[in-house]
Formats: C-alpha cells, sequence, structure tokens
C-alpha cells in the first residue's frame, strides 16, 4: 500500500505515522461500537418506573449520539488519509500539527481554526 505525504509542522507525515494514526483511528472505532452495542444491551426497560426510564434513557441517547458522531468523523478521517488528504485543516487548509493528530486522530481543524469555531459556536 503506497501513502501519499502531507506535511505536519513543516515536516512530512511519513508513512509510518499514517500507519500509527490509521491504527489508532481504527482502535477508535472499534471502541466506539463496542460502546454502541454495550448501550443498546442497557437500554430502559419496561419494568422501570417512568422517572428513571426518561432519564436513563435521556443519558443513553446522548452517550449514543456522541458515539455516532465520533464514528464518522473517524470515518471521514479514514477516507481523507485514502485521498491523501489527511492532515490538512478544513477551514484554512494548513497543516494539523501531528502532536494534535496523535492525540485526536480524527481532527479535521488545526488549533486557532478549532478555537475560531468553538468561540462561533
Amino acid at each position: 500500500m503506497s501513502y501519499m505525504y502531507a506535511v505536519v509542522n513543516e515536516a512530512e507525515l511519513g508513512p509510518e505515522d499514517l500507519v500509527a494514526l490509521r491504527a489508532d483511528l481504527h482502535a477508535e472505532r472499534a471502541f466506539r461500537l463496542e460502546q454502541l452495542d454495550d448501550l443498546a444491551g442497557i437500554w430502559p426497560s419496561r419494568d422501570d418506573l417512568p422517572a428513571d426510564k426518561h432519564a436513563r434513557e435521556e443519558v443513553l441517547t446522548a452517550l449514543a449520539t456522541a458515539a455516532r458522531m465520533v464514528l464518522t468523523d473517524v470515518s471521514a478521517a479514514l477516507r481523507r488519509m485514502d485521498a491523501g488528504q489527511y492532515g490538512c485543516c478544513h477551514l484554512c487548509d494548513r497543516p494539523i500539527p501531528l502532536a494534535c493528530l496523535r492525540i485526536l486522530p480524527h481532527a479535521r481543524y488545526c488549533g486557532p481554526c478549532h478555537q475560531l469555531k468553538e468561540a462561533v459556536s
């Protein structure tokens, strides 16, 4: 398998970096799929009291929604990686620092653009 290179902090993001980051993305994907399976197994039952059932549904729905959002981000990152577009900010097209990608391999924004998006959200 050949890899295209991205520039991160003025250094190439080489094949070994991409392999490690791809493995991290696949591990995150597996974790989130397992999390969704586990959440489905503890969904409120008919025996729960109405107030307990409602509160439990709210929490489980929020957790499942978050897991699905991460799965979507991970899938998008893997597609960007396959297309040779991984590691570039979606807003400014500058490289996302390798240190950031190691922490959050499905990151879409560099630090300044992430802060800008958070400020306007």
